[in-house]
């Protein structure tokens, strides 16, 4: 006789809960639209503010969890100089810009 997980393991191997595209079927929350699940979150976060227990970030660890992901994110070096690159174009395009309008201004001036 097999065990009651052994079952649950078999069970959810079976084709009748595999979808065409190899993966399980959604139950349940899953299963629901969105507009759905986003209603019923919404209930329960609103009913942790009543009862006092839902989180609320304050500023000072709002700035600690944007420390810990810029930290993060600078580790990769390859991606802190692409980011270093594009500003470099950026701030040259404005500055090449600005030169050519007052050079533009000064021509302007001479023929006035």
């Amino acid at each position: 006789m097999a065990t009651s997980k052994e079952s649950i393991d078999r069970g959810a191997a079976s084709p009748g809960n595999v979808q065409k595209s190899g993966q399980p079927a959604k139950r349940g929350f899953a299963a629901m639209d969105q507009n759905q699940q986003r209603e019923i979150a919404s209930k329960g976060g609103q009913a942790a503010h009543q009862k006092g227990t839902a989180h609320e970030f304050d500023s000072e660890e709002a700035r600690r969890a944007g420390q810990k992901g810029g930290e993060a994110v600078s580790r990769n070096r390859a991606h802190m100089a692409d980011i270093g690159r594009k500003g470099g174009e950026s701030r040259q395009s404005a500055q090449r810009a600005a030169a050519a309008a007052a050079k533009g201004n000064r021509q302007g001036e001479k023929e006035g």
